[in-house]
């Protein structure tokens, strides 16, 4: 296992609910090839704080990657609500584009 993914995971023992941390942790396991690690942390995000905007654009794909299209759909469409509530339209704007691309 990497160091960052160590090093991360003694952080989050201390702060279990940082979005920031779980966000870093899941692109560290994407990178280490374990998805589903990276799925349950994205996933822990949502739950704990649904505004984490970042969170939906990395879980979409993931979800893409793993051939869940339709949840990845709907996934990008939450993401974009929330963006839209935040005036978020940067990440609004990437997440309606990965939702294009998906949908046509």
């Amino acid at each position: 296992m990497n160091g960052r993914i160590e090093k991360l995971k003694t952080y989050l023992h201390q702060s279990p609910a940082d979005c920031f941390l779980n966000h870093a942790l899941a692109l560290e396991y994407i990178k280490d090839g374990d998805e589903a690690a990276a799925r349950k942390h994205f996933e822990l995000n949502l739950a704990n704080d649904p505004t984490y905007v970042a969170t939906y654009y990395h879980l979409g794909k993931l979800l893409e990657r793993i051939g869940e299209n339709e949840q990845a759909l709907q996934i990008y469409e939450q993401g974009m609500a929330q963006a839209k509530a935040a005036k978020d339209n940067h990440s609004y704007s990437e997440l309606l584009g990965a939702y294009e691309e998906l949908a046509y």
